[in-house]
């Protein structure tokens, strides 16, 4: 080995035991907050869940930052809120919160002036404030309706200056509240997708039967007395590996795939003469169009199987679809 590759291979155990370093001394930081989550945890979700206009975060710095992402989180999951920069605030951003809101102000000393600046306004408009900080004693602590504490033991710095356990320690903070007043807002994962419809949970959430089935000429179809000829060229046509079986008046009477041929050739049969009705899947697994796409794939998956065919409530033949189109929209 020669000089150089010893030397890295210290400084790889020098880093990777500093790292390790840092994510045991936020572990703990986090692992201090369950301790703290009592009646006043409560409180603050109360004052929450009570507010009639938005919830406004605002923090300084790292604290600025973290608050921006507690704000988002509770705005993507059913509590609106925004976050204003306290500089700005006592500059006209003020102007954007009202007495039906409730702040949530982040700063670990409690004495940030930026903050204490503001403090007699939001008195004056009478909105709560909850206040996160490591200082129960600090002024902003005081003067808020409900302290939460988020104080930690050290800095993972190894300097004990950057913000890093204490970030880390407001942050799951931020979170839990946020968990909290979802779970009692009865927010669903459906109301989550209409906040994020541009991503995959959206489409996976919002996505209908309807929006994938294939209709009209691409639907593959045969009626009942149609022999397996028929239907094997049906197949192959329309690319889906299976072909619906409708009775005179278009109501599905079964299904043939890929998988049944397999079956079926299990024994001599002449394919020109069999009439696809006697070797087809009856009562097969069927799908509303208005079916949310996700909820389809689960079916599938359960049963084993690579399509369903779309039928309205007269059970007539209106689309079908497979996990290939699935896969393209973007649902698996």
């Amino acid at each position: 080995m020669t000089h150089k590759a010893e030397v890295n291979a210290l400084e790889i155990s020098q880093m990777t035991d500093l790292g390790r370093a840092v994510i045991e001394t936020e572990a703990t930081a986090i692992s201090a907050l369950l301790d703290r989550l009592d009646e006043r945890f409560a409180q603050a979700c109360r004052y929450l869940l009570d507010c009639q206009g938005r919830i406004v975060v605002i923090g300084m710095g790292k604290s600025g930052h973290i608050g921006n992402k507690i704000a988002a989180t509770l705005a993507s999951t059913g509590s609106p809120a925004f976050f204003v920069h306290p500089g700005e605030a006592s500059h006209g951003d003020l102007g954007m919160i009202t007495a039906q809101d409730a702040v949530l102000a982040l700063s670990n000393s409690g004495e940030t002036n930026e903050l204490l600046t503001i403090l007699p306004l939001l008195k004056r408009l009478g909105v709560p404030l909850i206040a996160m900080t490591g200082k129960p004693q600090s002024t902003l602590a005081r003067e808020s309706e409900v302290h939460i504490d988020v104080s930690v033991e050290k800095e993972a710095c190894p300097l004990g200056l950057a913000p890093t356990s204490s970030t880390t320690a407001a942050l799951v903070m931020g979170d839990a509240l946020a968990v909290a007043l979802l779970q009692a807002r009865g927010f669903t994962a459906k109301d989550f997708a209409l906040s994020h419809p541009g991503g995959s949970l959206g489409r996976r959430l919002l996505l209908h039967v309807s929006d994938i089935m294939h209709t009209g000429d691409a639907l593959p179809v045969v009626d009942t007395n149609a022999t397996l000829h028929d239907a094997l060229e049906m197949m192959s046509a329309k690319g889906l590996g299976m072909t619906a079986v409708v009775d005179a008046e278009g109501r599905v009477a079964g299904l043939y795939t890929d998988g049944d041929l397999r079956r079926t050739l299990y024994n001599p049969v002449d394919i020109h003469t069999l009439c696809v009705c006697e070797v087809m899947t009856k009562n097969c697994k069927t799908a509303p169009p208005n079916m949310l796409a996700a909820e389809a794939l689960q079916m599938m998956d359960k049963k084993k199987i690579n399509g369903l065919l779309v039928v309205d409530g007269e059970q007539q033949l209106v689309g079908a679809f497979n996990m290939h189109d699935l896969l393209r929209a973007g649902v698996m």
